[in-house]
């Protein structure tokens, strides 16, 4: 048992905003109950730790919460003896052998009809999906209200956000102070997950490289193989973590050692004006689809095609709703972090650029919260240049 206390544990104070928030947008929908459910899979895992505190080892976990009780954080037994226990803030705790058996026999007795499940689309446990389904509930998706309501980010989250990315910076500026030609691709990687194991992010990293030659990059992205890299080949390292306090932040740079070719430089270019009008247009009172439309149009102007939207709020679940993009009128508060990361391609598919920064909405604009330019670097470089 460790006697180590995380400095961003979150106050009472942060506890009970976050708690009064999702009970309003659950009153909002006349939910009786809420199930947040969260599993080990990376970005996976942050609902429960948002609610409870609790940082998941393995398998998966739960918080159910009504409107008039204490919430519960419900574990399976098997997995009693893994992770920290003592990381929560809750309380009240079960670990019985089937949890979704549990949370029906409890949500029962407490006269709940109409119940909410946070992660019904990708992440709750199917056996006891269906053991939920089959007791009588009317189930509800609440993923999109649930992120709305944690969606603007407080004092306290922000400084643990930018913690992430201070390390995730450093992530990055180590492969680059690494880099040389004839270095594998993994052995490239390793430098960066060094860094962010060290830095106390556990398991919590989505690391991933696309490559390409000539100063280009294809549009896929791959794990690192034992690959020895070329001095003509496109790199860029996509590094995605959270540190000690569980914020994800999403930030990386291209690396061209001998430069790019004509077309990535254009794409270049496009996401320059991209990251410009972000600056600009990421403001508080805009809506997601408002800023998606003002920021992508030198992408669209050009007449590339995008692998997929151009940003998503983020938190303590690495992809959090809303998406920057169509159909999405969520208006943005103040304090919000979004990740922005147009995957831009031609349309034969031969060339792409992604990277990514993440943002702070303010009542200005978006504040990059890396401090850094948009620019490719060659591998020589000792320091990310700042803004």
């Amino acid at each position: 048992m460790t006697d180590y206390v995380n400095r961003f544990s979150p106050s009472q104070t942060e506890i009970d905003r976050r708690y009064a928030n999702v009970r309003k947008a659950m009153e909002e929908h006349s939910l009786d109950a809420l199930v947040v459910s969260s599993s080990e899979y990376s970005g996976f895992e942050g609902a429960v730790r948002y609610m409870a505190g609790f940082h998941i080892l393995h398998r998966y976990a739960y918080v159910v919460i009504t409107q008039n009780a204490d919430p519960v954080m419900v574990c399976p037994r098997e997995a009693f003896w893994v992770g920290d226990h003592n990381e929560a803030f809750l309380q009240e705790r079960a670990y019985p052998p089937h949890c979704g058996e549990w949370m029906a026999d409890f949500l029962k007795e407490k006269g709940a009809k109409k119940v909410g499940i946070y992660g019904l689309e990708y992440i709750i446990n199917v056996r006891d999906y269906s053991a939920l389904a089959s007791a009588g509930f009317d189930l509800i998706d609440f993923e999109i209200p649930f992120d709305y309501a944690r969606a603007q980010k407080s004092d306290e989250e922000i400084l643990s956000v930018r913690d992430s990315m201070a390390v995730n910076k450093a992530g990055v500026l180590a492969v680059m102070k690494a880099y040389e030609p004839g270095k594998t691709e993994a052995e490239l990687m390793g430098v960066a997950e060094d860094v962010f194991s060290t830095a106390g992010c556990r398991r919590n990293t989505m690391d991933m490289v696309q490559i390409g030659k000539n100063g280009s990059l294809e549009p896929q992205m791959v794990f690192p193989s034992k690959r020895p890299v070329e001095a003509s080949d496109g790199l860029m390292y996509g590094l995605e973590i959270s540190s000690e306090g569980g914020h994800w932040v999403e930030y990386s740079r291209p690396l061209f050692p001998n430069g790019m070719d004509a077309i990535t430089q254009d794409m270049m270019d496009a996401h320059i004006e991209f990251h410009e009008l972000t600056r600009e247009h990421m403001k508080a009172g805009r809506t997601a689809q408002e800023v998606h439309k003002l920021c992508m149009k030198p992408i669209e102007d050009r007449g590339y095609v995008s692998g997929h939207v151009c940003g998503h709020s983020i938190g303590m679940t690495m992809i959090e709703m809303p998406r920057i993009g169509e159909g999405f009128d969520f208006v943005l508060p103040e304090n919000m972090v979004c990740s922005m990361h147009p995957h831009i391609m031609n349309k034969e598919k031969t060339h792409s650029l992604y990277f990514q920064e993440t943002y702070r909405v303010t009542a200005e604009g978006g504040e990059p919260l890396s401090g850094t330019k948009i620019k490719a670097y060659d591998g020589t470089e000792t320091e990310l240049e700042a803004l």
